[in-house]
């Protein structure tokens, strides 16, 4: 074991921001990003006007809507640890890549809004992180609003959840009436809003404010206390092993926007979250981070991030071993090998060349078009191959071709790069060769047309044929007269054939017929 190569593997937090949309995750990314130095001021994403637009939200459409469609990756350093925070799209049209994200981290942060509680969107991508039993710290957000009863909102993780929520902090009033943060953890009030020259915090003694303090009288301060003592009796023990097993989640309180018990909630999440762990590879071994060989896997392809370059990044998440540049590889779908001479990391919005990165670092690699999400890549001669990611079998579908028939170029490299994004997917008329995009959400179409009129100068005629049921068929199985109005017959990127019914009573139809014919779909 490499000793050297350990140690920097304990100082990595890798972690996704996950929430419901408009909960403020983007707004407390921007908040640590400042903690950890990387950017001056924070833009809040409401602020249109001023020009000022969060950090993580790159994209023009993004800038336009204030909502976030792409997984943003930053770096910073922190109290000796090296933070890795993957921003993720919080509209659910765009689940699939937060899904793919969610495969690349060792921890999770959900953001829920303490006037809401938990939304549909955020339950989604919590099964995500059961299944895979990472941990999942909660801050819960917008404590400068009038939002539901703190107890309530910690009953509900484990009602609607079924994790166990256990409290590392506690608001001491709300909205016009917040005084602060009874700090459970740290044995200390947080005060909001202290008076000139006074200090943050009050340390507690036995539990409670010194009688000579001015807070001791206040009667939110004493609401609290009954509510600490309560927790006390019925509420869940912090305990850390059941954290790190994805049973228990730390719930902290704060307000993203005025930066209150953000700095707070960082420290205990560094001191608290895991360093990278094993990785499964080749089906069934367990592959260390400390392992000297370098390997890692693509979870995300982003073409075009800087709008000067058209540039295409290909995110690596290191899963063991060290990268350095010029680092020879194999890709592991091909065989071939790679040389990783032009990698960059993410400051905020500003880019840095990797000289080195360690198992749990995101790298992004420039991409001529090499690398498809999910691929695996290694340098031994040991070949390292991880699970597939997941795939999502499209619900939405359009026709799609290019307004002015001159530009063909552009349409075809516009179509080929934002399909390997894999936010969208495209198949091929069978018989006639038209494009076909599929999607999970509306959302997905709107980007698209977007970014080939923007990106690529190329204006695209889309027309909706709805909702349709996709099905794979198995080559051998498939006689193109199974086709028909019903059941469109395409072709996907792969070449692989599938129907798109439309609608569950056309597939059972299609069942009845060909009995023996089997069709799958993806997840």
């Amino acid at each position: 074991m490499n000793k050297e190569l350990a140690d920097k593997v304990k100082t990595r937090r890798t972690f996704a921001i996950i929430s419901h949309p408009d909960a403020g995750k983007t707004t407390i990314t921007e908040q640590l990003l400042l903690l950890g130095g990387v950017i001056r001021s924070a833009g809040t994403v409401k602020a249109r006007k001023t020009g000022n637009y969060a950090t993580s939200d790159w994209m023009e459409i993004e800038k336009k809507r204030g909502i976030s469609v792409t997984s943003s990756v930053m770096q910073f350093e922190y109290e000796g640890k090296r933070i890795n925070i993957l921003d993720t799209p919080g509209h659910q049209d765009f689940s699939e890549d937060t899904y793919r994200t969610l495969m690349a981290v060792d921890a999770a942060v959900m953001v829920i809004d303490s006037a809401r509680g938990i939304e549909p969107q955020t339950k989604k991508l919590f099964k995500v992180v059961r299944q895979r039993g990472i941990p999942v710290f909660t801050f819960m957000n917008k404590l400068d609003r009038d939002g539901r009863e703190p107890l309530d909102l910690v009953a509900e993780l484990e009602d609607v959840l079924g994790i166990e929520g256990v409290a590392m902090n506690w608001p001491i009033g709300m909205g016009q009436t917040m005084r602060g943060l009874y700090d459970i953890a740290n044995q200390r009030i947080e005060l909001y809003h202290p008076e000139e020259g006074e200090d943050k915090f009050i340390p507690l003694v036995d539990g409670k404010v010194p009688e000579d303090n001015p807070m001791a009288q206040d009667p939110q301060y004493q609401d609290t206390l009954g509510e600490i003592e309560l927790l006390e009796g019925a509420g869940a023990e912090f305990d850390k092993e059941a954290v790190l097993a994805g049973e228990q989640t730390p719930v902290f309180f704060g307000s993203a926007l005025t930066n209150f018990g953000v700095e707070t909630f960082l420290k205990s999440f560094v001191d608290l979250a895991p360093a990278p762990s094993d990785h499964t590879v080749n089906g069934d071994e367990d592959l260390a981070p400390d392992d000297d060989e370098f390997s890692g896997f693509v979870f995300k392809i982003q073409a075009n991030m800087n709008p000067q370059h058209r540039d295409r990044i290909a995110f690596v998440r290191v899963c063991s071993g060290e990268f350095s540049r010029g680092l020879d590889v194999t890709l592991a779908r091909t065989g071939k090998p790679v040389r990783l001479n032009n990698a960059v990391e993410f400051e905020s919005s500003s880019r840095v060349q990797v000289s080195e990165a360690v198992a749990g670092d995101i790298v992004g690699l420039y991409d001529t078009g090499n690398f498809q999400i999910g691929d695996s890549i290694y340098a031994g001669k040991r070949k390292l191959e991880f699970p597939a990611l997941p795939e999502f079998t499209p619900e939405l579908f359009m026709r799609v071709s290019p307004k002015n028939v001159m530009k063909q170029k552009s349409f075809h490299k516009g179509m080929n790069q934002l399909v390997q994004e894999g936010a969208v997917q495209l198949y091929r008329n069978y018989q006639t060769d038209d494009y076909i995009l599929g999607a999970v959400g509306q959302l997905q179409f709107e980007v698209f047309q977007y970014r080939m009129k923007n990106e690529y100068n190329s204006e695209v005629e889309m027309t909706s044929i709805g909702h349709r049921v996709a099905r794979w068929i198995k080559p051998e199985d498939l006689d193109p007269k199974m086709s028909s109005s019903r059941n469109l017959l395409v072709k996907d990127r792969f070449g692989n054939p599938l129907f798109l019914f439309e609608n569950a009573f056309a597939e059972r139809w299609f069942h009845d017929k060909y009995p023996d014919v089997t069709l799958t779909e993806k997840l």
